[in-house]
């Protein structure tokens, strides 16, 4: 399983990347099929004020990607909504999956 990192518009320092990843890292007992978690950080400087912008593409087995996105004024609170977004995704595609079988 990989984690990928990147940032548009922010330097992604080693705390940044270290927040990101110990969080990704749970979204993985949710469901076992996770392939790839990819972290998109974006930051936009809009009428004075940073913008910070998440965005966490996965890849799971046999499914189109989930993709959850969050804004926020803080990197770390944006990544924190992004992955709870995430985790309900998961946990509704595992419910949809147990349903179905």
């Amino acid at each position: 399983m990989r984690i990928e990192i990147s940032g548009r518009g922010l330097e992604v320092t080693d705390a940044i990347r270290a927040y990101a990843d110990q969080k990704c890292q749970k979204l993985l007992k949710f469901y076992d099929g996770v392939l790839e978690i990819e972290v998109v950080l974006d930051q936009e400087r809009r009428d004075h004020h940073e913008e910070f912008t998440a965005e966490l593409i996965i890849n799971v087995v046999k499914h189109e990607p989930l993709v959850a996105k969050a804004d926020g004024a803080d990197v770390y609170a944006s990544i924190d909504v992004a992955v709870d977004k995430a985790t309900r995704q998961l946990r509704d595609f595992k419910g949809k999956l147990r349903e179905h079988h």
